[in-house]
């Protein structure tokens, strides 16, 4: 018998945006398709910060010296949502593919540029929703994809926290900081995951007291209404500076899954799955035996789980020539989705995502 043998080649990666990318750190060095060869952040402080943590001392403040590398294959970029869209350009035309975290871009003026310059250089860009990685959503989706909730009726996503710590980031009593976009992306994504031919959105939002007295400049109230090309609807709301439910009746953020023969909800950081099958069985799950894998660092601020999760996930793709999703394309489709629910809120009516897609060329 003749057996072939494939020689896999690890992935050789930078990490721009040493923040949030710290719990990328974490998970490249732990996982094994991955090489981490060099780290940016333009404040030197934080590089240094991170290299004593994780012992690792190959870092730059300046991101031509990744972009110059010609041993790198993907770029992870976790800066501010401003800079995506330039720093994944830069990366495609330096020979890299592209993992960003999302929003995946904040200007959808800038969107076909970054389809055009995929196509041409032949590099993928994978967005890290990362709350798709999370194990009670992957489980949630695997037990939908098996057909044991039937066919989908409606689709409910939320995300509500006490988030009122962020108040003493100055950056977020900036007239350009949205929670519309900061947070609700997440429940957003479960939407589109679910449904992505959303056509029209509605919704009301108001800054409440407790934002106002904190200095925020923009609603972080939020309910939404969403129609799909088929006509099934669903629904999405947030709020982020208000006390929340003890963890054991709710989580801060759930995806629910309504079908014609059963019924599941998925738990994020909780790490809690209850679905009721097309059985009648009704079942609950829970992963603690997974919780130092999903949350390396204190608290659950950060989730280094879910990123090696989706970072294995790119990998694998990669090597087997599929696409990873969500892809460029995904990606800038749920920013035209939020760009319409921000229009909503400021016309009090509903918006066609079509509309908004046409306005830049987008289809």
């Amino acid at each position: 018998m003749l057996i072939l043998k494939f020689k896999y080649t690890m992935l050789r990666l930078g990490i721009l945006g040493l923040g949030e990318g710290r719990s990328t750190m974490s998970a490249a060095l732990s996982s094994p398709n991955y090489e981490l060869v060099k780290v940016c952040d333009q404040k030197i402080e934080l590089c240094q910060q991170r290299a004593k943590e994780f012992d690792f001392q190959h870092y730059t403040a300046n991101y031509q010296d990744l972009l110059d590398d010609p041993t790198l294959d993907v770029i992870a970029i976790y800066t501010p949502d401003k800079f995506h869209a330039e720093h994944t350009k830069q990366a495609m035309l330096h020979g890299k593919h592209v993992v960003c975290t999302k929003p995946f871009i904040d200007d959808l003026s800038k969107a076909k540029e970054l389809i055009d310059i995929s196509e041409q250089t032949g590099k993928k860009v994978f967005v890290g929703q990362s709350s798709r990685f999370f194990e009670p959503m992957k489980k949630q989706r695997a037990d939908f994809n098996a057909g044991l909730i039937g066919e989908l009726i409606t689709i409910e996503g939320y995300y509500h926290a006490d988030h009122r710590w962020f108040l003493d980031k100055g950056w977020s009593l900036e007239n350009a900081f949205k929670w519309l976009y900061g947070g609700l992306s997440h429940p957003v994504d479960f939407i589109r995951w679910y449904l992505p031919n959303i056509e029209e959105v509605m919704g009301y939002g108001m800054l409440s007291a407790n934002g106002r007295k904190g200095g925020l400049k923009n609603v972080d109230t939020m309910h939404f209404i969403f129609k799909a090309t088929d006509g099934r609807i669903a629904r999405v709301s947030g709020a982020y500076t208000g006390p929340v439910q003890p963890n054991v009746r709710d989580s801060e953020m759930s995806c629910i899954l309504r079908g014609t023969e059963g019924c599941s909800q998925a738990d994020y950081m909780d790490l809690r799955y209850a679905i009721t099958t097309s059985t009648g069985e009704e079942i609950v799950q829970t992963w603690e035996h997974k919780l130092k894998h999903y949350f390396r660092f204190e608290g659950k601020s950060h989730h280094a789980g879910e990123y090696q999760n989706y970072l294995d996930y790119f990998a694998t793709c990669l090597e087997s020539g599929q696409t990873a999703y969500p892809d460029i394309r995904e990606g800038i489709g749920t920013v035209a989705l939020l760009q319409s629910m921000d229009k909503s809120l400021q016309t009090g009516q509903p918006v066609k995502v079509q509309d908004v897609l046409r306005e830049y060329g987008l289809s």
